[in-house]
């Protein structure tokens, strides 16, 4: 894989390797070979909340251009489009991971973003790179609000662990790590919904998503994305997004 000579923020990547409690209490997990297939009701409460997000977000994604083309207009460096997307990872699939732009087009990486590697947008993580807008939108998550595609195409779930970029995935894999091998990725997981804690990044959680997928029956494992939901949505009215 070619690879930009961008330094990496060191907050992009906050995985860590399985641990020896989580090889103890989970060996089954580690034991599968393929990716778990899709469940019924998890998979039509998807599709049915993509479609009323896609369609209730196309005003707020209209203002949003709208916001885009005038900070254009008066900071030509804000300049450019409002999306794109970077190469990422969902249930062992390299998937396009669709974004709105937070940065000035100047930090942006013109051979890496050909590629659709992460490293090239990866000045994200400075605040001084950001446009106006793409500081509004990050601290709300609007940023995410274009991956309701990749979950209607069925790329992506609302709930499951966050889809890494090509990078991060094979370093994910390289220490240990299964469970976005085994699981389409989501807007929302039991790991994120601890964004902003000292819990983010723990990987405990996701192998006891993995681990409840394989046990629940479909109805009670909608039960429990709804839960995540609704605390990942009290993280969003927080404007918890950095």
């Amino acid at each position: 894989m070619i690879m930009s000579n961008k330094i990496e923020p060191t907050e992009a990547f906050p995985y860590t390797p399985p641990t020896t409690e989580i090889l103890r209490r989970y060996p089954h997990i580690f034991e599968l070979n393929k990716a778990l297939p899709p469940r019924f009701f998890k998979v039509l409460f998807d599709k049915i909340i993509a479609v009323i997000f896609l369609l209730a977000s196309t005003p707020i994604l209209l203002l949003l251009k709208l916001a885009f083309l005038i900070e254009g207009w008066l900071i030509p460096e804000a300049a450019g489009p409002m999306f794109f997307y970077y190469n990422g990872v969902s249930a062992g699939k390299v998937i396009p991971k669709y974004k709105i732009r937070l940065i000035k087009t100047k930090y942006i990486e013109p051979e890496g973003a050909k590629r659709h590697d992460w490293i090239a947008y990866s000045a994200e993580w400075t605040p001084d790179s950001r446009t106006f807008v793409g500081q509004f939108v990050k601290k709300f998550y609007l940023d995410e609000l274009p991956q309701f595609w990749s979950v209607l195409k069925g790329d992506m779930s609302i709930v499951g662990p966050r889809p890494l970029s090509v990078l991060h995935y094979e370093r994910d894999r390289a220490q240990g790590n299964v469970t976005r091998f085994l699981l389409r990725g989501g807007l929302l997981g039991l790991g994120h919904i601890n964004k902003g804690t000292s819990e983010m990044g723990n990987p405990v959680y996701e192998y006891e998503y993995v681990d409840q997928y394989l046990k629940l029956s479909s109805f009670s494992l909608l039960r429990l994305d709804l839960w995540i939901i609704w605390k990942g949505i009290l993280v969003i009215v927080k404007g918890g997004g950095h």
